[in-house]
């Protein structure tokens, strides 16, 4: 998401003794997966110590290379005798693929933690496997044959009162059939249109708004994305005429939505006015452009 990123940092004490170099200070940092899919959720846990001697100060550190952070960290603190404890639990995320490493965390040229390698990747798509139903076909008993004149005399009953019912009517009747096939596109701007006069709160609203989207590539485009996992809808939507920003664009917007599905993350209402004006301006895009 170009407009709108996450920036987040931390602050902690920075021990440095005036006669040591190290003063008696430890850091370490730990994760909990060293490989994620695109928008998978990882912890990242730092540990610190020092000691009670030494000479305090602060340091921000404002943001980690192709990483983002999901949630506010979990911050905790002890102070002892012994010395002072830092702990901070971080919840991260990359949309970035490839092998990237979160780098050192440092208290002094003596003191620093370990860099650590993640892998972030795509989940394995198959372009050329057939679509398949979310469920088996049930297959249904054939009914239990009957002796064929009964299908005679019922026939036979029909008709005559078919012909009956006719003969006696002055005017034949006429029957209109409505199938009117509606616009994906006019359908899809209503549909906005209402969601915006409703506004619903965070999680039916972002479901809501990737509902709309996904029924209107079905219409428009017969892209199979009704049961699609975001991920695999992703892959689909690369084959259409998109600039590369208004297919980063459209890919964050739907990540962030399956965030506030799923993960339980709350979107601040410039989260939701972004999500909308991607998805409406990608429909009108797609209309305009025959995308």
């Amino acid at each position: 998401m170009n407009t709108h990123r996450f920036i987040f940092s931390f602050i902690f004490l920075l021990v440095v003794q005036m006669t040591n170099a190290q003063g008696g200070a430890t850091i370490k940092a730990t994760v909990d997966k060293s490989k994620i899919l695109i928008g998978e959720p990882i912890r990242l846990t730092i540990e610190a110590y020092f000691s009670p001697e030494s000479v305090k100060r602060f340091i921000h550190i404002d943001s980690i290379a192709h990483f983002e952070l999901l949630e506010r960290p979990v911050i905790d603190t002890t102070d002892k005798n012994d010395g002072w404890n830092f702990r901070g639990i971080y919840k991260l995320t990359s949309f970035d693929s490839g092998h990237w490493v979160i780098p050192s965390f440092i208290l002094s040229p003596f003191v620093k933690s370990d860099t650590i390698p993640v892998d972030v990747v795509f989940s394995e798509f198959n372009v050329s496997q057939d679509y398949h139903d979310i469920k088996d076909i049930i297959e249904v008993a054939p009914p239990k044959k009957k002796q064929w004149w009964w299908y005679v005399a019922g026939g036979a009953l029909l008709l005559t009162a078919v012909a009956v019912y006719l003969l006696r009517k002055k005017k034949p009747a006429t029957l209109v059939s409505a199938n009117v096939e509606t616009d994906p596109y006019d359908d899809a701007m209503k549909q906005l249109e209402q969601l915006q006069k409703d506004k619903p709160e965070s999680k039916k609203y972002h479901s809501k708004l990737t509902d709309i989207f996904r029924l209107y590539i079905f219409r428009k485009k017969g892209i199979l994305s009704l049961q699609k996992t975001t991920t695999d809808l992703v892959w689909q939507l690369k084959n259409l005429n998109f600039t590369k920003e208004q297919f980063d664009k459209l890919a964050q917007t739907l990540r962030l939505c399956d965030f506030v599905k799923f993960a339980k993350y709350v979107p601040t209402s410039e989260d939701d006015k972004v999500a909308f004006e991607v998805i409406l301006n990608t429909i009108r895009t797609m209309e305009q452009s025959g995308s």
